[in-house]
């Protein structure tokens, strides 16, 4: 496939680990049912619990990138993952008391992983082939995620809620091993010499990008209305008398449109524009919230999905790419960090806000979701008349050269 051709082969291994880590990765889906069922907690309580590990995860990928370009990425990623699995080894061991600190500190090496991921994805490929290489990744991620939920069931009705952190925990740590063989150890962290010295810091770089700002502001208010698909949808199509199976039939929708469209858009679309890619995307989501504003009808919530599924093609991989080719070399990783932060907040914005509003006006939700996501778009095609400057010269696929000029490895 063309699009794995453009994509180094260390890159194309470490995707196999996201792959693999994906599929082990199911306690986030369970951590409620866990909670609520084998635990005792009451609803209140395990949302608590629920929502301090989703900060920790939000707080992981917004700081991750700053040990990357400290320490280097590839030590980010093998420390992030270790300090992840050691965790939920024994989570389902601690006392509930514990949980308030453990469930945090996993959740926010989780989000390390993610950004260093990302960040040596960015580093690993050339600029003219980010998209596929970040496509390849989002390729991995989604195809682990479609196996992983239904193996976590399997393994949860055979043995225990329990065992499910053991998995999750056990598999982490032989993603760091396996990322410890495959991404090499032999490039360095460049010491900042004379001109690393008189560069600007992260804001100053940002002042100098404005239109990385735009496209941050609007992926977090994008994301706040994505995420409602995963906490405000369900009870909407439940109150209208669809329910839970056609729930999962429209995720299973999701899935399957991204693995059959993700890798051939990114490669159709690597040589257009990218703000205008990804602004059409994010107003294919809030097209796909506005379908649901006249109708509760099952063909609406198809309609929704599938505009939803088309944008988030259009908008992640492509956004992911152009922050990466806006980036100077010295502050790749918060850059990442940066997005991944953005690009994950909803987890922790959306249940409170969607909730909140659908519980006092419901008919308010969607109509709001769809306007929000509109004026995000409206905001990133305007922001192709921005002032700014490119990222910093791009060095090539340095994880397979082993090369010391960029911060790729521990």
């Amino acid at each position: 496939m063309k699009t794995l051709r453009a994509v180094p082969k260390t890159v194309q291994l470490l995707c196999c680990g996201i792959f693999f880590n994906a599929i082990v990765s199911f306690t986030f889906i369970y951590l409620f049912v866990w909670l609520t069922g084998p635990r005792g907690l009451t609803p209140a309580q395990a949302g608590l619990i629920s929502g301090i590990g989703g900060l920790g995860l939000v707080a992981g990928n917004f700081t991750g990138g700053w040990f990357g370009d400290h320490y280097g990425h590839r030590r980010a990623l093998l420390a992030g993952a270790a300090v992840s699995g050691s965790v939920l080894s024994v989570i389902a061991l601690l006392p509930v008391a514990a949980l308030f600190v453990a469930l945090p500190l996993a959740q926010y090496a989780s989000g390390v992983v993610r950004s260093a991921s990302a960040a040596l994805v960015a580093v690993g490929v050339a600029k003219g082939s980010r998209r596929q290489g970040f496509a390849v990744m989002r390729f991995a991620s989604n195809a682990g995620f479609t196996v992983g939920p239904p193996l976590g069931a399997l393994v949860a009705a055979r043995f225990s809620y329990g065992w499910l952190f053991v998995a999750d925990g056990i598999g982490t740590l032989l993603f760091a091993l396996y990322a410890s063989r495959v991404l090499p150890g032999h490039g360095a962290v460049r010491s900042p010499g004379p001109r690393a010295a008189s560069a600007p810091g992260l804001l100053g770089e940002l002042r100098a990008r404005p239109a990385v700002l735009v496209l941050l502001a609007a992926i977090v208010c994008v994301d706040l209305v994505y995420r409602q698909q995963y906490s405000t949808l369900p009870v909407f199509l439940g109150d209208h008398g669809l329910d839970a199976r056609v729930y999962g039939w429209l995720i299973a929708i999701n899935g399957g449109i991204i693995l059959c469209l993700e890798l051939p858009a990114a490669h159709a679309l690597r040589r257009r524009a990218p703000l205008p890619v990804i602004g059409s995307g994010l107003l294919l989501v809030g097209l796909g919230y506005a379908a649901l504003v006249p109708s509760a009808s099952l063909g609406a919530a198809v309609a929704l999905m599938v505009l939803l599924t088309l944008g988030e093609i259009l908008y992640k991989t492509t956004a992911t790419a152009y922050v990466a080719d806006q980036a100077p070399a010295h502050a790749q990783g918060r850059f990442q960090s940066l997005y991944a932060g953005a690009s994950i907040s909803g987890q922790a914005l959306a249940p409170p806000l969607g909730g909140a509003l659908y519980a006092w006006a419901p008919g308010l939700l969607w109509p709001l979701c769809a306007l929000l996501a509109a004026l995000a778009g409206l905001a990133v095609l305007g922001a192709r008349r921005l002032p700014g400057r490119p990222g910093g010269a791009d060095t090539g696929p340095s994880l397979e050269t082993g090369s010391p000029r960029r911060a790729v490895a521990g």
